[in-house]
């Protein structure tokens, strides 16, 4: 843990440390897709309780509807965004340096593979049903 920053550095608000514009994104960032996905969450709520009770070929006919599929996308793509920014927040308070660096680089890609995945399924029932 060489790479820790000292606690007497971060206590003096004079020093700086980390990129500002970086944590600005960041912040900006969570904020937005979490604004985003409180509209879509509403949404996908109406899409789950109409699709309740019905059979595979309603649901996908459904899903397959592109007024449906795509919002549905676009809510799964701003999910993995917040998702993967949130990972940020704990991997940064719990781990620092190289462990850091692979943790996040794992996260993202286990968020990427989740976004490609599920957008990947969907797109296909609505283009190729």
């Amino acid at each position: 843990m060489t790479d820790r920053i000292p606690d007497a550095v971060i206590a003096n608000p004079t020093s700086r440390y980390g990129d500002a514009k970086a944590s600005t994104r960041h912040f900006i960032t969570q904020r937005l897709t979490g604004a985003i996905n409180i509209v879509f969450v509403g949404f996908l709520a109406f899409i789950v309780l109409r699709l309740a009770g019905q059979d595979r070929p309603d649901m996908v006919a459904t899903i397959g509807n592109a007024w449906v599929g795509l919002p549905l996308a676009a809510l799964l793509l701003v999910v993995t965004i917040h998702m993967r920014n949130g990972m940020r927040d704990t991997l940064e308070d719990y781990f620092h340096g190289a462990a850091y660096q692979r943790y996040m680089m794992l996260n993202t890609a286990f968020c990427i593979l989740i976004a490609v995945a599920g957008v990947a399924a969907i797109l296909k029932l609505v283009f190729w049903g």
